[in-house]
């Protein structure tokens, strides 16, 4: 695989708004504060009571869905496709979630926990990006999968 040379420190808030369509309440990475090109990137969401989510899981008792964890696997996974694909483009392209393999919860994550997506890109082909993902709260491992994206070549017409 061909690794890009230079590294880009994070990607803030804005930048994610720029290369991802997810905008409140479903765009669940609040930064990136590690990428190196496409190959390895750490993308940060910080779980707050405030969400929708918790009204209903599970009231009393609020635990941050599993599926929504795998949500901010893909988006932090799908940022780095873009910023690596979007270089001399006016329109970033559209990157879609195209599979999810060996999922595995491991602990549940509460409001006030600030959890790391650690992607790394096992293998890339056309406009096909594999990742593996683990996210962590406090250095412990709550979540692991493997992910598959698509970016749309065509996608970003009529944004």
């Amino acid at each position: 695989m061909n690794e890009p040379e230079a590294t880009l420190e994070s990607f803030d808030i804005l930048q994610l708004l720029k290369y991802l369509p997810h905008r409140y309440p479903f765009l669940l990475v609040d930064r990136i504060v590690e990428a190196r090109g496409d190959a390895f990137g750490i993308g940060v969401k910080n779980v707050s009571i405030n969400e929708p989510q918790f009204q209903g899981h599970f009231p009393g008792r609020p635990v941050m869905p599993g599926v929504l964890l795998i949500e901010g696997m893909a988006q932090t996974a799908g940022a780095l496709c873009i910023q690596a694909h979007t270089r001399d483009r006016a329109v970033p392209p559209l990157v879609y979630f195209m599979s999810i393999d060996k999922a595995k919860f491991r602990k549940p994550v509460l409001p006030g926990d600030r959890v790391e997506f650690h992607m790394t890109k096992t293998n890339n082909r056309r406009n096909m990006w594999w990742y593996s993902g683990k996210a962590f709260v406090d250095s412990v491992l709550v979540c692991e999968a493997e992910i598959a994206a698509m970016v749309a070549e065509d996608g970003g017409a009529g944004r």
